[in-house]
């Protein structure tokens, strides 16, 4: 009885042990793992790969970075308060997951690299890896921080930027002393893609920024190289690794949507369908794999195709609805290109109803839509265009204090609706069109830009024949002919397009209220001369958009754009005979 005694106490004492003593998980099993995770989120199954993920993100930097990433995602798209604060608190206990497989430092140590920012060449592999996650995670922090509506969150945020951005230089480094070891050491594949990831992003990314904004991050230790951030990414999506996902669904952000919105719209879509190609045999019914063959379609003007496969996205799960409305974000233009406006109507609806990412575009976007129908159309749908333009003001955001720009931009345009003589916008659905970059997309089709053309003709026939001009008369008259003039230019008539921006630019002094349409128009015109071959006159014209406007509508992302544009125009003006190239 005694030895039965005995037993069952030791068996008591083993199992204390165990509890004491938490399980561990080597380096490749977790690699293993996470990557199994993936390969579920990308098949639509995101319960399951939080599942998978879940029981080690306790012991596993790889498991807890895999767990927050996927909650930040969700966060970001759903734009609840509730999800931010889960993924919040999830990047925190990763943060100190990631910080028990650091390197140990004493405080000599630790003053004399944070002075000399020397890598440490004695890593162990596992305190390689602990580097790398834990400025993922710091990086995914500082996004998430930003969006504290306070200036104590945006500070905290550009210095979790810094540290993180310190840490992949560091990896970078070793990456470089380590050339030789990689064939003995198997998981430094998914070191090396994760530091190509880090560094390519980064660089990628500050490569947008005006030059005098780059300049000052230089200055503070960033770098933005384009061609280093492309590289650096293109290799982490050819490795076979964890990672080689990630820097491919960074680099089809950049080519689809980045050089569209802050850029000239010149995204390579050949190379962002050859990186689709491989996921796309992988994971057909994938969400976001569906998702990006719908925008890549999009982009090359195939409207029919992409409106299928957003539908065939939705179709392809219910469990995070955030894709769903992203869908309809796209179906909305896809069909407003087209100027089907019943379709874009029904959509624009949808997002008013189910999405909170920003209400006041989505009512200012589904009221714009109603402006382009009948009257009787918007009766028959039980709808009330100047209740839902007077409604766009008070759903507007604050991010860090600030609001965002392209709702002030709305609520200034529906302000309209609260004066007490309201003045109905003029075709208010293509001029969103034009702030979302979207005349580069149509203008691939050149029937489709001719029906817009015609549109933009009869609004420019009523507004000679209004009899009361109000106040707005001028800027109306003058937003329709921007907009002619870019359709204009997409159709190769250069002459009849640059008659309608100088039309807008010598009429400056009677516009009132739209003060961005002269930069912008500019900047359009600019665009012209680079098109008919005179790149002196298209730097000229954009630079002085650039310097002598300030303090109206969407002013920084007009300077992302001319960012872009001089960046190509210069390296065109590099490859002319030395008559041609600019002062």
């Amino acid at each position: 009885m005694e030895t039965k005694d005995s037993a069952l106490q030791q068996a008591d004492i083993d199992l204390l042990s165990d509890e004491a003593e938490p399980p561990k998980m080597d380096l490749e099993t977790a690699l293993k793992e996470c990557s199994a995770a993936l390969s579920l989120f990308l098949n639509n199954r995101f319960a399951d790969a939080l599942a998978v993920l879940q029981p080690w993100k306790s012991q596993s930097m790889y498991h807890a970075m895999g767990y927050s990433s996927i909650l930040v995602m969700q966060a970001g798209m759903t734009f609840e308060p509730k999800d931010m604060d889960v993924a919040m608190s999830s990047l925190r206990e990763s943060l100190l997951t990631c910080q028990k497989f650091r390197k140990k430092t004493g405080i000599m140590e630790s003053l004399a690299n944070l002075w000399y920012r020397q890598p440490t060449d004695n890593l162990t592999e596992e305190e390689l890896h602990a580097e790398l996650c834990y400025a993922e995670v710091l990086l995914q922090k500082a996004a998430l921080t930003f969006l504290d509506e306070s200036l104590i969150g945006f500070i905290k945020g550009g210095m979790r930027i810094r540290s993180s951005y310190q840490i992949y230089k560091d990896c970078q480094a070793m990456v470089n002393v380590m050339k030789n070891e990689e064939k003995q050491r198997g998981t430094l594949v998914h070191f090396r893609a994760g530091v190509s990831m880090g560094i390519g992003s980064f660089n990628l990314m500050l490569s947008l920024l005006p030059s005098r904004v780059l300049r000052l991050m230089e200055f503070l230790g960033f770098s933005g190289d384009r061609e280093l951030g492309l590289t650096e990414l293109r290799e982490g999506a050819a490795s076979n690794s964890l990672r080689s996902i990630l820097c491919t669904l960074t680099l089809l952000m950049f080519h689809l949507y980045i050089t569209v919105i802050l850029g000239t719209g010149d995204g390579n879509l050949a190379e962002a369908e050859a990186l689709l190609e491989p996921y796309l045999e992988k994971f057909p019914n994938g969400a976001l794999i569906l998702f990006y063959t719908a925008r890549i379609a999009v982009l090359k003007g195939n409207f029919t195709f992409a409106q299928e496969k957003y539908l065939a996205c939705i179709a392809s799960q219910e469990e995070w609805r955030q894709i769903h409305h992203l869908c309809y974000w796209e179906l909305m233009w896809a069909y407003s290109f087209e100027q089907n406006w019943r379709e874009a109507y029904r959509y624009a609806d949808l997002l008013c109803k189910e999405s909170k990412w920003s209400q006041a575009i989505y009512v200012f976007q589904k009221a714009a839509i109603l402006s382009m129908l009948p009257e009787e159309e918007v009766a028959e749908l039980g709808e009330n265009v100047v209740q839902l333009f007077k409604q766009v003001d008070g759903l507007r955001l604050r991010i860090a204090g600030k609001s965002i720009p392209t709702e002030k931009f709305a609520a200034k345009k529906a302000h309209r609706y609260s004066c007490s003589n309201p003045v109905k916008p003029v075709v208010p659905a293509l001029e969103m069109m034009y702030v979302w970059n979207g005349f580069t997309v149509v203008g691939r089709r050149p029937e489709l830009t001719e029906s817009i053309l015609s549109t933009l003709e009869e609004a420019e026939e009523q507004l000679r024949k209004d009899p009361n001009p109000s106040e707005y008369h001028m800027d109306d008259q003058c937003v329709v002919q921007l907009l002619k003039g870019l359709c204009l230019r997409h159709l190769g008539r250069l002459v009849q397009a640059e008659i309608c921006f100088n039309h807008v630019i010598t009429s400056e002094k009677d516009i009132k209220h739209d003060t961005y349409l002269v930069p912008y128009t500019m900047y359009e015109l600019g665009l012209l001369y680079k098109q008919r071959g005179d790149i002196n006159k298209a730097i000229t014209v954009i630079e002085n958009a650039k310097m002598n406007y300030k303090d109206y509508n969407m002013e920084s992302r007009l300077h992302f754009r001319i960012h872009a544009a001089l960046n190509t125009m210069g390296s065109f003006a590099a490859k002319l005979p030395p008559s041609r190239t600019p002062a």
